[in-house]
């Protein structure tokens, strides 16, 4: 079962991802990554996996040691399990950086690579999200756009 799920994981969150990297400005993109229960169907894979393992993970959360996460992760469920904890974190970060991008107004050809860098190395993408985000300035008609009216 565990090979079933593995293999379901990435590809229930596959088409989001294709959407925020192909077609990001496409009215359907918007209104179907804007819910953050686009990661919902991963989040069943995992659940699926751990629940009933409840009680050999438990132990190994509540008190990791490198030994036990080795030993949890080492099993077929237990990486399974990894894989569907990563990929929905990083489907859940890849949806924030496409909106927060959207909102700063950060080309769609400059989010694109970044999408793809943080579905492969999820931590390194958002970093990088970050430190564009810090040195992002937007053209001053979108300031101008974004600014409240009196």
């Amino acid at each position: 079962m565990s090979t079933a799920l593995f293999s379901l994981t990435f590809a229930l969150a596959a088409p989001f991802w294709a959407l925020m990297i192909l077609v990001p400005r496409w009215s359907w993109t918007g209104r179907i990554v804007g819910s953050p229960l686009i990661v919902a169907p991963v989040l069943l894979v995992y659940a699926a996996l751990v629940l009933p393992a409840l009680g050999t993970v438990l132990p190994v959360v509540t008190a990791p040691t490198l030994d036990g996460l080795r030993d949890l992760l080492g099993t077929a469920d237990g990486a399974a399990a990894a894989w569907a904890h990563m990929i929905a974190f990083d489907l859940f970060v890849g949806r924030w950086i496409w909106q927060d991008a959207r909102e700063r107004g950060l080309p769609a050809l400059l989010t694109a690579p970044v999408l793809l860098l943080t579905v492969l190395l999820g931590p390194i993408g958002l970093a990088v999200h970050l430190g564009l985000r810090a040195a992002w300035r937007r053209p001053a008609n979108a300031v101008a756009a974004a600014a409240p009216v009196a």
